[in-house]
């Protein structure tokens, strides 16, 4: 059986007849806390792969002290992720939660049956960074 596709983007690019995903993916949101308007755009969310409170936390804490410093929101955000190591801080959570890792072995073996998955959450990524691209990525070297 070949493998399904994996692809993200976010929820307002669903909304609003946007998003470049495969009509058949299963549209896996990935956010810790998703208001109910997120869950009517998506088949399911997945929380567990959402960045962990205090990470998400110590971004907006830098955000918001960056914007103060006169920077963008888009700016303020990047600048925010590369000051707090949000990378390799959600990569770490990744690694070391167990619900974290299940989850993604649940959607590797997805994957590998063949099913097509689209990775969703709130920031469009064509402006700001988001968790769901270096998510797309982990998947991919585990496949």
């Amino acid at each position: 059986m070949a493998r399904g596709t994996l692809e993200d983007t976010y929820v307002a690019a669903l909304q609003h007849d946007r998003a470049d995903v495969d009509p058949d993916a299963t549209l896996v949101g990935v956010v810790r806390k998703p208001t109910r308007w997120f869950h009517g755009s998506v088949d399911e969310n997945v929380p567990e792969l959402g960045p962990p409170s205090d990470l998400l936390e110590a971004v907006s804490a830098a955000e918001d002290d960056l914007k103060i410093q006169g920077l963008c929101e888009e700016g303020a955000h990047n600048a925010a992720w590369d000051q707090v190591n949000f990378e390799s801080r959600y990569q770490m959570y990744l690694e070391e939660s167990a619900d974290a890792r299940a989850a993604l072995e649940e959607l590797g073996d997805r994957l590998a049956g063949g099913e097509s998955l689209a990775l969703v959450c709130y920031e469009n990524t064509e402006k700001k960074r988001c968790h769901r691209t270096i998510l797309r990525e982990v998947l991919e070297k585990r496949l």
